[in-house]
């Protein structure tokens, strides 16, 4: 039996990928297939959904000239494939590590990324503006938005498709469809259909009707249009789309090459008009663990590629995650009126344990962080108890709705603000760092945020009790220190923190996740003669006054560390120091932050030591401001000497 020639190899660039033969995609998409799950097995990252669109990336780049032609990934995490056929297999293994190649696209990776993307429902938009940027250049270029059927849930992929309706410029837009089962059985009636529908010959027909019809009446012109439109409707299941503008082509196969290929070409050749191809595809195609499980293979650690199980750190400690489902479903138990909310990750932020507990009392409203947000103000203004479970840097995108509907009206929200500061390989774009300056800014917005386990329990409780306003509680992604857990939660005495070491050269006022660092930098300050005070801040907004009195008044220097941005909670006390006319007192004091930039992909550990936010960067600020450094430096210098 014949042995074929490996393809992949052969083909670093898209330009190579368009010199094969039609029946030689098929061999190429398998190795290509083939390679994507030894990378990822190697360098975790998301698996179900590349594996998803092999055959459609190859097909996409075979037909179009990129990067000419601009291809626009949403979310991106579909675009390993992608990554590997555009000049980066080199580099592939290096992905999400740090200096590595990023989990998304990224403009600033390769000119085969035209935008950056990680989160949902952007490419329709950001696609339209290269499309009308090319009208207004008079350019030729193609553009192409793939988006999946998740994205489909979020209102800003429908604002962009009515807009691109209304302008009528061409574009490209493929809808990714691998779980809605929204379209009718796929097979080779509708492939016939699909490419019958996108040919020349029934666009050059159905041009020549319209310019036909036009001569009509417009009563009659009228109901001829809406009559192909919806003759067109019925068999394809298209109609939502052509009501928007958009002319419909499909269902297809997504992993079917025959069928893809003229299809795309087809379109590609059409001169006017938004057009949406309805692509039908499965999550992990051609890797039976990933293709049994979805859920547990959309993002994965290393794993073996023969058994697929994967090689998960062993923790004692459980993630804040996990601490904060449980606590919530506790919560639920003793007040029938808490609900959750969660925009399309229950499993991230733990709202599944809660959805099994009480399916009655839990809304997945998909990827629509900003309705999310005023559907939880409806609950809570009719006395309800919701829990609006969002990610930091995803509830950024409900923003207005936080301020205009929640804020404004003082209603009593809760925001369960998971992967609050640094997120290690998903870099920059998951990284929860702006959460603490954009609510702190809002006048009746409460701000906690748990130093360890046990305080997301109590934190977890008082949300449930505040019914004062709207409250937030952020906690890191990953797992604990391993504190014991209370077996009754704590209610906190709202703006209040707690000294929870005490010393007298320095304080480190600490809000959040970096205590157990402050932890340590106070035993390295102690072995240097510097006994230090560790106040445990509790609460962003409303600051507990009396508490940085007390450690302006008794310490020489003051640290404020947190894991948030620029202008948070160490710019809201320098405020009040400032009111007080506090800052002249004789103390120094400094504001430990995020960097001012976005920070790259890498392990958590040597983003947080790249901030300065570990021990020794603890210790190495208050050295500076003492003025210690360079004396306990020349001190060992003649020691040694």
């Amino acid at each position: 039996m014949a042995v074929s020639t490996p393809l992949l190899d052969t083909i670093p660039y898209p330009a190579d990928l368009r010199k094969l033969e039609p029946q030689q995609l098929r061999q190429f998409a398998d190795e290509l297939r083939a390679e994507m799950i030894d990378v990822v097995s190697e360098t975790g990252g998301h698996l179900g959904a590349g594996l998803g669109v092999v055959e459609l990336t190859t097909a996409i780049h075979y037909i179009f000239n990129t990067p000419d032609d601009k291809l626009i990934w949403d979310v991106g995490h579909q675009a390993y494939p992608h990554k590997i056929i555009t000049g980066r297999r080199d580099r592939i293994r290096s992905l999400r590590q740090e200096g590595g190649l990023s989990g998304f696209t990224k403009r600033s990776e390769s000119e085969y990324d035209p935008f950056g993307a990680a989160h949902a429902a952007t490419s329709i938009s950001a696609g339209l503006g290269f499309a009308v940027s090319r009208d207004m250049q008079h350019k030729d270029d193609k553009v192409i938005a793939v988006i999946g059927d998740g994205s489909m849930s979020a209102g800003m992929a429908y604002e962009a498709m009515n807009n691109a309706g209304d302008l009528g410029s061409r574009l490209v837009v493929i809808l990714n469809d691998n779980d809605m089962s929204i379209a009718p059985p796929v097979g080779a009636m509708s492939a016939y259909l699909a490419r019958a529908a996108s040919s020349g010959v029934y666009t050059g027909f159905r041009g020549f009707a319209k310019q036909l019809a036009k001569r009509l009446p417009k009563f009659f012109y009228n109901k001829a249009q809406k009559a192909e439109e919806f003759s067109r409707g019925i068999v394809t299941g298209g109609m939502l789309f052509e009501e928007l503008g958009f002319y419909y082509v499909g269902p297809i196969d997504g992993h079917n090459l025959d069928h893809l290929v003229p299809v795309l070409e087809n379109v590609r050749d059409m001169k006017d008009g938004p057009v949406l191809i309805h692509v039908v595809t499965q999550k992990g195609k051609g890797y039976e663990p990933a293709e049994n499980s979805a859920d547990k293979y959309h993002g994965v650690a290393k794993f073996d590629v023969i058994s697929g199980k994967q090689h998960k750190a062993k923790s004692n400690a459980p993630s804040y995650t996990s601490v904060f489902a449980d606590a919530l479903v506790e919560e639920g138990k003793r007040d029938n009126r808490v609900v959750g909310i969660t925009a399309a990750m229950p499993s991230g932020t733990g709202l599944d344990k809660f959805m099994k507990e009480f399916p009655d009392r839990t809304f997945d409203v998909g990827i629509a962080e900003q309705h999310a947000v005023t559907f939880a103000a409806g609950l809570a203004a009719d006395g309800m108890k919701p829990f609006c479970a969002i990610y930091s840097t995803f509830l950024q995108r409900g923003y207005d709705s936080v301020v205009h509907d929640v804020d404004l009206q003082k209603l009593p929200v809760r925001f369960p603000l998971d992967r609050a500061g640094l997120v290690g390989a998903d870099g920059a774009t998951h990284a929860g760092a702006f959460d603490l300056a954009y609510l702190g800014c809002l006048p009746n917005m409460v701000i906690m945020a748990a130093g360890d386990e046990a305080d997301l329990v109590h934190m977890t409780h008082t949300s449930a009790e505040y019914d004062e306003g709207p409250i937030a509680f952020r906690f890191p992604r990953g797992e604990g220190v391993g504190i014991d857990l209370p077996a009754v939660p704590e209610l906190l005495e709202i703006g209040k923190g707690r000294i929870v070491r005490e010393g007298t050269s320095v304080a480190l006022l600490n809000l959040g996740g970096r205590l157990s660092e402050c932890h340590r930098a106070a035993d390295m300050l102690h072995a240097k003669g510097l006994t230090t005070t560790i106040a445990d801040a509790r609460f962003a907004k409303p600051l507990d006054h009396d508490l940085i009195k007390q450690l302006v008044k008794n310490h020489e220097v003051v640290l404020t560390i947190e894991e948030g941005s620029v202008g948070g909670f160490g710019a809201f006390v320098l405020q009040y120091l400032a009111a007080e006319g506090l800052l002249d007192s004789g103390f120094k004091i400094r504001t430990l932050t995020l960097p001012d930039v976005y920070q790259d992909h890498a392990k958590p550990f040597d983003q947080y030591a790249e901030a300065g936010l570990n021990a020794e960067g603890i210790v190495d600020s208050a050295l500076k401001a003492l003025n210690l450094e360079r004396k306990i430096s020349e001190t060992a210098t003649d020691i040694r000497a």
